[in-house]
């Protein structure tokens, strides 16, 4: 079903650098266009921040980093500047919303749901900064050992174009919440909520240089970024490739390192488990943000015998979602992002037709509404009987794009989930509590969901193995990951000390 609304007309507006507190023009004349996906109409144009833009942002970051007003704030009134943070987030939402859909092509209602929660990243680690407490350590002798931790400095920071928002505050929230300082670096498809939320933070009173936002392509700002010598930590959430090159550029300068990379989500559906909830739950998995999540649930794994009927139904579910204008509050799917994803996922579809051989039963082409053709859509697609030496159930595709594939014994299920490079996400349907926590333990994965899917948590720790990355996001896990660990060790012995003169009765580790 397709759903059509007439596109927000707005002024083009060209946005510069948002570096120590305001906006700069990039030093260099090119400008790139941000698009509208659902209409192929120019949204804005942003500066492509040069190497020396990089630098000024950066060596903003790291003096803000060393300044007293915020160096020298206590975790208390750093708590408090940060719940005022979520404050003016909020109180901001109506106008992030618009512009976060207009800007990425996900509904209005997707990102109305997701939008709202992200106050809470600010407010969860703000409870961290006034909760945390140093150790005290027992240690052999007469001795007190206790540990200081202090801020890592200057977190580097690239966002993808799936979740420009969400993903950018997992990171943004414990950087502040801890005292470092970031330069984040969104996607070159989709800058305009981030500029707009630094602009919010530094008004309501955040100290200019705490918070800088450049933007430019990856190969060129992004690199910039990832190598350069003042970050004392690098994230990035984007492509297993991306994360290989930038992780490298990073570790040349020994940088902590949190990579949120690819995923291909196995999702094992048992038959003692309700067909109709399966798919309920396998479209919301594989279609949300059109398909272009790293936890999209492309892989569904069905036991044989409610295979046929969940494809059936699944195929159906398919084909009633709405399509169209993301701005219009009764489309339930979007477009992708540009032109390119496009191009990428019809050619997946062409792979598991004419290569793969697999059954299309749903989708697989762009949606033939007429005033659908400028924008950059794809029809929610289902293949059915694939088998795992295909390339539709190895490779991401980054888009609304779902595989089927049957399997006969939890061994089989379990084998099939793990046979991928990736291991960000899993989950499983079962009504059979004591088998859903048994394959969860097997899966080779950082997340697992239980009869749900797509559920986060600033309390949740959030990553993966193997190509899907390293580190976590949100949770203790990732506020702690933003200091140093300082080791004190005081003598309490006031006893006359020569080593040379009683070596043999003094024992020591060292």
């Amino acid at each position: 079903m397709f759903s059509n609304a007439s596109a927000v007309k707005s002024e083009v507006v060209t946005h510069g650098l948002f570096i120590d507190g305001h906006e700069v023009p990039a030093s260099h004349p090119e400008l790139l266009d941000v698009i509208n996906p659902a209409t192929a109409e120019l949204l804005a144009r942003i500066g492509h921040a040069s190497d020396a833009d990089v630098d000024r942002a950066v060596r903003s970051a790291g003096a803000a980093f060393e300044r007293s007003d915020w160096a020298g704030m206590s975790n208390r009134t750093r708590a408090k500047l940060v719940n005022k943070l979520a404050d003016v987030f909020e109180a901001n939402l109506e106008e992030i919303y618009h512009l976060e859909t207009l800007n990425n092509g996900r509904s209005l209602n997707e990102t109305r749901a997701q939008v709202s929660r992200l106050p809470d990243f600010l407010r969860y680690n703000a409870g961290l900064a006034i909760a945390r407490r140093d150790s005290v350590i027992p240690v052999d002798g007469n001795y007190l050992n206790y540990t200081l931790r202090t801020p890592l400095g200057v977190v580097g920071n690239s966002t993808p174009f799936n979740h420009p928002l969400m993903i950018m505050m997992k990171s943004l929230a414990p950087t502040l919440a801890s005292g470092c300082t970031t330069v984040v670096k969104p996607s070159e498809y989709t800058p305009l909520t981030t500029l707009r939320l630094a602009a919010l933070f530094v008004e309501a009173g955040l100290p200019p240089g705490v918070f800088n936002v450049i933007t430019g392509l990856g190969p060129t700002t992004g690199r910039a970024l990832a190598e350069h010598p003042g970050l004392a930590k690098w994230v990035l959430t984007g492509g297993t490739e991306a994360g290989r090159i930038t992780g490298a550029l990073a570790g040349n300068n020994f940088a902590h390192q949190t990579l949120e990379l690819g995923g291909k989500t196995p999702v094992l559906v048992f038959d003692d488990f309700s067909v109709d909830q399966a798919v309920n739950l396998a479209a919301f998995g594989a279609f949300i943000g059109a398909g272009q999540t790293c936890i999209c649930g492309s892989r569904q794994i069905v036991q044989e015998k409610i295979y046929d009927q969940f494809v059936e139904k699944l195929a159906a579910k398919a084909k009633s979602i709405r399509i169209g204008n993301p701005i219009d509050p009764a489309v339930q799917m979007g477009p992708v992002v540009s032109a390119r994803q496009q191009k990428r996922v019809l050619d997946y579809i062409r792979i598991g037709l004419e290569e793969d051989g697999a059954r299309l039963v749903a989708g697989g082409r762009v949606p033939p509404d007429a005033t659908l053709q400028n924008g950059f859509f794809v029809e929610p697609t289902v293949f059915a009987d694939v088998t795992s030496d295909m390339r539709i159930f190895q490779e991401e595709v980054f888009g609304p794009f779902v595989s089927v594939t049957r399997f006969s014994t939890e061994e089989e299920a379990i084998a099939l989930a793990n046979d991928s490079p990736f291991g960000l996400a899993g989950a499983i349907r079962t009504d059979n509590i004591t088998r859903a926590h048994r394959v969860a333990a097997r899966l080779k994965c950082g997340i697992v969901w239980i009869n749900d899917h797509h559920r986060l948590d600033p309390a949740s720790p959030w990553g993966g193995v193997k190509d899907s990355g390293i580190g976590r996001e949100c949770g203790t896990e990732s506020f702690d990951q933003h200091f140093e660990t300082k080791s004190v060790m005081v003598r309490l012995d006031d006893s006359p000390f020569d080593w040379y003169k009683d070596t043999a009765s003094q024992p020591r580790l060292n």
